[in-house]
């Protein structure tokens, strides 16, 4: 299951700017609460993909508070490009094993 939490920040990210604790809820709702990533998940991933250079942070003050915000690069576009080839491999191996299995 490597990759699946970055896989995710990904997707989500590189249809609009969000902050962590926002894609902590976006990701519980399309993925109909079947994963839920914890802020201890999310925030050491968001930090390793803006190290490097996938995403890019910013400041942002909403409502009086200071929320960092980030956006998918043009790395990071190509890097989620790759997972979902990758997963889309393994869902094929894993469909594959699961139909061989019901066929025994």
């Amino acid at each position: 299951m490597s990759g699946v939490p970055e896989l995710l920040l990904l997707q989500q990210l590189n249809a609009e700017e969000m902050y962590g604790y926002e894609l902590v809820k976006r990701i519980r709702g399309v993925t109909g609460e079947t994963i839920t990533l914890g802020e201890g998940v999310i925030y050491p991933v968001l930090h390793g993909l803006e190290q490097s250079g996938a995403l890019k942070a910013r400041r942002k003050k909403v409502a009086g508070r200071t929320r960092v915000y980030y956006s998918v690069t043009a790395k990071g576009r190509k890097r989620l490009g790759i997972l979902q080839h990758e997963w889309q491999r393994i869902q094929s191996g894993i469909n594959a094993a699961l139909g061989a299995a019901s066929r025994a």
